[in-house]
């Protein structure tokens, strides 16, 4: 993956020592955390460029009302929870997918050529809902179980206002459990994973602060609860990759998982 990328964090190249024991971590657990790898000015950035494209001013996206006269930012942005694509209509958001530090990690947990998928933009206000168990591939599906997903705080993620929870290890068996419906209001309408040999026990909430990534494998069981604080936003920028020396699956299969990605942008309430 090249990249043109002007990061103004201090993140520096990582050692050939600390890409090895990322790889082991990232083999044994599933995760991988980078800690300061946006500057504020970067996550400042990214957060002015989601309430402009929360307004509509980037583009049109699906199912979204536009900023109405005299509306706010904050009374815009809590009106959505996920907006899905803002890479397509968003120059910030494009750039964010080749960020150095970003790259760095994965070019050590995927291999040297890596292709971005797609893009989810959570801004999760007070009182928004959770997701449920649940693995990236199922929606993303690899041929060779090279999705990473790259979880970027542009908030502190805490237990109280919905981070995320992982199960460390639970992408080790290779298998996408079954999926059903939850019927949980603590969670949105996406299906929860089902039948797995793990109990909520078993998972560790990953509580980072604003700027850091949060890498994941595609089989790593994941989720999170409802943002609970009286107030604020758990604001995330979430990219996909996968090796680009490996393809994703036949269209009928990706349609019949329900990855066949639409065209547009659209937004989840």
């Amino acid at each position: 993956m090249t990249t043109a990328y002007q990061s103004t964090s201090n993140f520096t190249p990582l050692s050939a020592t600390q890409r090895g024991e990322i790889a082991r971590f990232w083999e044994q657990n599933g995760y991988y955390i980078l800690e300061n790898a946006f500057s504020m000015e970067e996550v400042e950035e990214l957060r002015a460029e989601t309430a402009r494209i929360c307004s509509g001013e980037a583009g049109e996206i699906r199912g979204a009302t536009p900023r109405i006269e005299g509306e706010s930012d904050d009374q815009v942005l809590q009106r959505f929870l996920c907006i899905h694509f803002p890479h397509k209509i968003s120059p910030v958001m494009h750039d964010a997918l080749s960020h150095p530090a970003v790259v760095e990690v994965l070019t050590s947990v995927i291999g040297p050529d890596v292709k971005a998928m797609q893009s989810m933009l959570f801004i999760k206000a007070a009182g928004k809902p959770g997701q449920a168990w649940h693995q990236d591939e199922d929606y993303i599906p690899t041929r060779d179980r090279s999705l990473c997903g790259a979880w970027i705080a542009l908030d502190n993620a805490t237990t109280e206002n919905g981070c995320l929870w992982i199960i460390p290890g639970s992408h080790k068996p290779g298998i996408l459990w079954d999926q059903e419906w939850h019927g949980d209001r603590r969670f949105d309408c996406a299906l929860e994973s089902r039948g797995f040999p793990y109990s909520d026990e078993d998972a560790i909430p990953v509580e980072v602060p604003v700027g850091s990534v949060v890498f994941f494998n595609g089989y790593t069981l994941h989720r999170s609860l409802p943002n609970t604080a009286k107030s604020g936003y758990r604001r995330a920028l979430v990219n996909h990759y996968m090796s680009a020396q490996s393809l994703r699956p036949g269209k009928a299969r990706a349609k019949a998982n329900g990855s066949a990605w639409p065209n547009w942008i659209t937004a989840t309430s």
